[in-house]
């Protein structure tokens, strides 16, 4: 006689929008153990059967859209590039390169990475800030690409399985209990926004087992090392951490970083020793440092040894300073306290980026150019020289910037979103074409992007090409978090008496696609924001 299985517990009624979703992403059919009678018995672990890899993509999508709702991604070009060339390098040299992976960055300043399901792997910014070297972040990505290729979250699912619980629910109500706590002690609403991407950074509650820890410390620090960088990375940062933990008891709060991953003393020293002894061996011929040349030219025909340069490090991470600061003028005052005008390159950068982002173009082209006097500089310079002489009213000469990065950096994904975005602020019919033959191939290639989207938009509407951009905005709003109003655009512009047959066919697929995810956010007691109407951009700086 097959027993009915348990009922589902009810959802908590102040359980935040992002706890819903993920609840509801846990099937009961998947995630329950299933009743007995006609089943087959499994055979070894059942982890990978918990959960489709599609399941698995659907996952990390809607997690995705929704911390971008609540606008906690940090959505920047050149960051983007540098962390996704990071982030897949390490990926590479993984057990599973092909298994799929999303890396990303938030913009909260609290140290913290996190991996979930569908390889999604996300980063905060202050983790990167924390950071001394480019090898401590590859580091922690190691080790949590090594959680997704174990299937670390899959294992912990079998187990919530053989106890007959729904995956999510313990962990769920852990991050809801979190997030009430938060609410109540501020009325910041961007403060309580960030609890739903501390939640998820938090590894999504599920706690890791000290073999699964160690099984990604192991295989995290023989990643790092395959990948080209100092295998002591990883022990670098841990160590680093633990003694600031130790040493800064009063009004120093712990890193969540080392509450999802404790560290003790016995793992850091297990960490250096194990990396200490691949340090030793020599490396593979086609896996030596990316600095030394390419990697396919024997060691004769290497170019010469250059002089040293600041590496994408040190660039990033000022930029990220300035883009996770609470406003531009912040920033500012920041930099200024740390006297960064007589600082390093970075620092002189990272100021000249918080004054424009302040609308300062002029003093930010000033201490742009001295950076760019000798050299033609790294494109984190010369790009933000571009957008600089262009806030500064200077339209000539940004346009020549901007046409010379195109000549040496042809579709590269930040140029064009912010020659796009200049050209957009113009507001002509004649900039706005410019900006669409800029982004056109981009977005052809990219249509899940959404800044390319945004700015696609734009241009077609001051090119006059309405209809196009309503189908942009529309999925500009989709990849923002809100579905409704993307599929409530998409209906008004079905609704044209203009519009041809391609698109309207185009518009109608793209609507039966949207339908069963408007449908699933309804059930959760999802509501359109903003009336129906596209966000505004973040200020410049995002591009």
């Amino acid at each position: 006689m097959r027993t009915a299985p348990p009922p589902r517990p009810p959802r908590p009624a102040h359980l935040p929008g992002l706890l819903a979703l993920l609840l509801a992403l846990a099937p009961a059919g998947t995630l329950l153990a299933q009743p007995g009678g006609e089943s087959l018995p499994a055979m070894g672990s059942s982890a990978a059967m918990q959960i489709t890899p599609a399941d698995e993509a659907r996952f990390a999508a809607m997690v995705l859209r929704e911390l971008r709702r609540q606008e906690l991604v940090l959505d920047d070009p050149l960051v983007d590039a540098w962390l996704q060339g990071l982030g897949f390098r390490v990926a590479a040299a993984s057990d599973v390169p092909d298994h799929g992976y999303t890396f990303f960055m938030l913009r909260d300043r609290r140290i913290n990475a996190f991996a979930t399901l569908g390889g999604l792997i996300g980063m905060n910014a202050g983790l990167v800030l924390a950071a001394e070297r480019e090898a401590e972040v590859a580091g922690v990505l190691a080790h949590e690409v090594a959680h997704v290729t174990q299937r670390h979250v899959l294992r912990a699912m079998e187990r919530a399985q053989q106890n007959q619980l729904p995956v999510m629910l313990a962990m769920l109500g852990a991050m809801a209990a979190a997030a009430q706590s938060d609410a109540r002690n501020s009325g910041d609403a961007m403060s309580a926004a960030v609890v739903g991407a501390q939640a998820l950074m938090l590894q999504m509650q599920i706690n890791y087992t000290r073999s699964n820890e160690a099984e990604a410390d192991r295989i995290g620090i023989e990643t790092l090392a395959r990948a080209g960088f100092d295998p002591l990375g990883i022990a670098d940062f841990f160590g680093r951490l633990a003694r600031a933990s130790r040493g800064n008891s009063a009004g120093w709060q712990v890193p969540e970083y080392l509450r999802t991953h404790p560290v003790t003393t016995t793992r850091i020293a297990e960490a250096r020793d194990r990396a200490e002894q691949i340090a030793r061996q020599p490396p593979p011929p086609l896996l030596r440092r990316l600095d030394d040349g390419h990697l396919l030219l024997p060691p004769g025909l290497r170019p010469e040894a250059a002089p040293p340069a600041i590496d994408d490090f040190a660039w990033a991470r000022e930029r990220l300073r300035v883009l996770s600061a609470p406003s531009p003028r912040e920033a500012v005052a920041e930099y200024e306290a740390a006297g960064a005008r007589s600082g390093s390159e970075a620092q002189r950068y990272g100021l000249a980026l918080a004054l424009l982002r302040d609308g300062r173009g002029h003093e930010a082209l000033a201490l742009l150019e001295p950076l760019l006097r000798d050299t033609p500089g790294p494109l984190w310079v010369r790009l933000a020289a571009a957008e600089a002489a262009h806030v500064a009213g200077r339209a000539g000469e940004s346009e020549r910037r901007f046409e010379a990065l195109l000549a040496d950096y042809p579709e590269h994904r930040a140029v064009g979103l912010a020659y796009a975005q200049a050209l957009n602020e113009q507001g002509t019919a004649a900039a706005g074409r410019r900006a669409l033959a800029l982004l056109r191939p981009m977005l052809a290639r990219s249509p899940n992007d959404l800044l390319l989207q945004q700015r696609f938009a734009r241009a077609a509407e001051l090119a006059g090409d309405t209809n196009r951009a309503a189908e942009a905005h529309a999925e500009a709003a989709f990849l923002a978090g809100r579905a409704e109003d993307a599929l409530n655009q998409l209906d008004r512009l079905k609704q044209r008496d203009d519009v041809d047959y391609v698109q309207r066919a185009r518009v109608e697929a793209r609507i039966a696609e949207l339908m069963p995810v408007v449908l699933e956010m309804r059930r959760l007691g999802f509501r359109p924001q903003d009336g129906g109407r596209p966000r505004p951009e973040p200020g410049r700086g995002g591009s």
